[in-house]
């Protein structure tokens, strides 16, 4: 890859963009790797690196998901940045060229990390307020402080990205210096992002905890553990228990509507038999 452009570092800046925003508020699905790779590589002059990237680094994320306010390594940055380091260094669309351009990533990936975290802590102030519009039905002052949210992180994301496109390895190794140097910030974001997949979690279990939803609770702990036991289903268990999942949630969704649907036919019916 040549020097790069103008409109190149603008493209990476969009598209950073709007996968910063995407990750939490749009179809949370365009952020993922294997879309956001390719687009790097479109835009740097090689589809076929970034598609072969955005699947390894796919791989690399599938069991990495942020859990209420706790963040992993954040795969935007990761992605984008695995692409820029395999571009940029001619890699060749092989295992060890792409494992190559992962590891050089990791930097940026944490630091992506980080910047969520930090934003979702510079925010939490403003709950209060949003708070307050929901209680005056505001519904403008609500929307203000959504879009002043995405603005911030969106732009976040597309500095970073425009920097470690122009930097490189010399920006990853400033960063895993500043990690060190300001080892104290780092450690409160740590502990900010430890503290609030707590309470993930408890949001999750006041929802999941209600007197129906106990049996499906008990019944997919039960069904883990008898897949993960068998060695034949062990390797298969979170798919297993995925489409269980999903036939349980389309059969109760039918129903549902059926039900929804039928609701006062009976009435109708008797007004028609002179009933």
């Amino acid at each position: 890859m040549g020097d790069i452009t103008i409109i190149q570092a603008l493209l990476v800046f969009v598209v950073a963009f709007i996968m910063g925003i995407d990750q939490f508020s749009f179809l949370e699905s365009l952020y993922q790797p294997i879309v956001t790779c390719p687009i790097i590589g479109a835009i740097l002059g090689n589809l076929e690196l970034g598609i072969v990237v955005g699947g390894a680094y796919q791989l690399v994320q599938i069991g990495s998901m942020p859990i209420g306010g706790a963040q992993p390594p954040n795969a935007i940055m990761g992605g984008i940045m695995a692409t820029v380091f395999a571009v940029s260094l001619n890699m060749e669309a092989s295992a060890d060229g792409v494992g190559a351009a992962l590891g050089l990533a990791v930097p940026f990936a944490v630091f992506g990390q980080y910047v969520v975290t930090l934003t979702f802590t510079l925010f939490s102030g403003m709950m209060t307020k949003a708070d307050k519009y929901a209680e005056e039905a505001n519904v403008k002052g609500i929307r203000n402080i959504n879009l002043l949210e995405m603005g911030f992180l969106g732009v976040l994301f597309g500095v970073i990205a425009v920097a470690g496109l122009y930097g490189g390895t010399a920006l990853g190794d400033s960063l895993r210096e500043f990690s060190k140097s300001f080892s104290w910030v780092m450690a409160g974001l740590d502990a900010a992002g430890g503290a609030m997949k707590f309470v993930g979690f408890a949001i999750l279990m006041k929802v999941m905890m209600s007197g129906e939803m106990w049996g499906f609770l008990l019944a997919g702990f039960a069904m883990s553990l008898l897949c993960s036991a068998n060695s034949t289903t062990s390797g298969a268990t979170l798919i297993l228990c995925a489409f269980v999942g999903a036939a349980i949630a389309i059969y109760d969704f039918t129903t549902q509507t059926k039900i929804r649907q039928n609701a006062g036919s009976g009435f109708a019916g008797g007004d028609e038999d002179g009933i």
